[in-house]
């Protein structure tokens, strides 16, 4: 399929994990891809294999994301997907009793300020357009809650849902549309290091799925190349949740 020919697509950590798999797909299904990253090398490889363009790019840095939809608007002449896709997870985010301010200011800052730099530097361009499909990376755990927690990360998701939900209200008749995304656990180097470093903790999570498994990057990619896609097309402001079920169990079998 060809769903997105014609159309350009900017990806935010682009350069691993699910932001990869979706350079990857979104191409295949026909867009231009803009790859944004902070790691040059992931980045500037991802976007080479598509033949779209890399722009290094500090997701925290309101000048960096300008630059980033400037040129991408600048290089094929319209911004029709913003993927806003790049966030972080680090170990000394915790329990709210174990979490300082510098590892609940910084998961903050990329998780949810970035989501709110690119939507904002992204809509003028759709508005100008008259059409545009964002689609911001918020999580299950945005509407869960979870007793090994990750206090800043789950908060971060949480505001990136409230965030998408309130544009896609907003600008809906002005034929942009903003979706949160919001995966189960994934199977990315995040939960592979996670693995590696407390298995206990993993399995934990593990038990929950109704699947029995994590997700892979490409089925989360598939559901980003149908968000950005018109077979959407009358779907904005939604939780769109991709999650192998753990969202509606209660008991999971055995």
């Amino acid at each position: 399929m060809e769903r997105l020919a014609g159309r350009v697509a900017v990806i935010t950590g682009g350069g691993s994990g699910i932001g990869l798999a979706s350079v990857r797909r979104l191409a295949s299904e026909g867009a231009r891809v803009v790859v944004a990253d902070v790691d040059e090398a992931a980045g500037a490889a991802a976007a080479k294999e598509v033949d779209g363009l890399f722009v290094r790019t500090d997701v925290t840095s309101e000048s960096d994301v300008t630059a980033l939809f400037a040129a991408a608007h600048d290089t094929y002449g319209s911004v029709d997907v913003a993927f806003n896709n790049a966030g972080i997870s680090p170990p000394d985010d915790d329990s709210i009793l174990e979490t300082g301010l510098d590892a609940w200011w910084r998961v903050q800052q990329v998780n949810l300020t970035s989501v709110f730099l690119c939507c904002k530097a992204a809509i003028p361009y759709m508005q100008r357009q008259g059409k545009g499909s964002i689609i911001n990376t918020a999580s299950f755990v945005a509407v869960m809650g979870a007793a090994t927690s990750q206090i800043s990360y789950s908060a971060s998701k949480g505001g990136v849902l409230s965030m998408s939900r309130e544009l896609g209200v907003q600008f809906a008749r002005e034929g942009i549309r903003v979706n949160a995304l919001c995966p189960g656990p994934v199977n990315t180097p995040l939960l592979q290091e996670l693995f590696a470093s407390d298995p206990a903790r993993a399995a934990r999570r593990l038990v929950h799925v109704p699947l029995g498994r994590f997700a892979e990057p490409e089925e989360i990619a598939a559901a980003v190349a149908f968000l950005a896609s018109d077979d959407s097309s009358f779907m904005t402001a939604s939780t769109f949740l991709v999650d192998g079920g753990i969202s509606g169990a209660y008991v999971t079998p055995e």
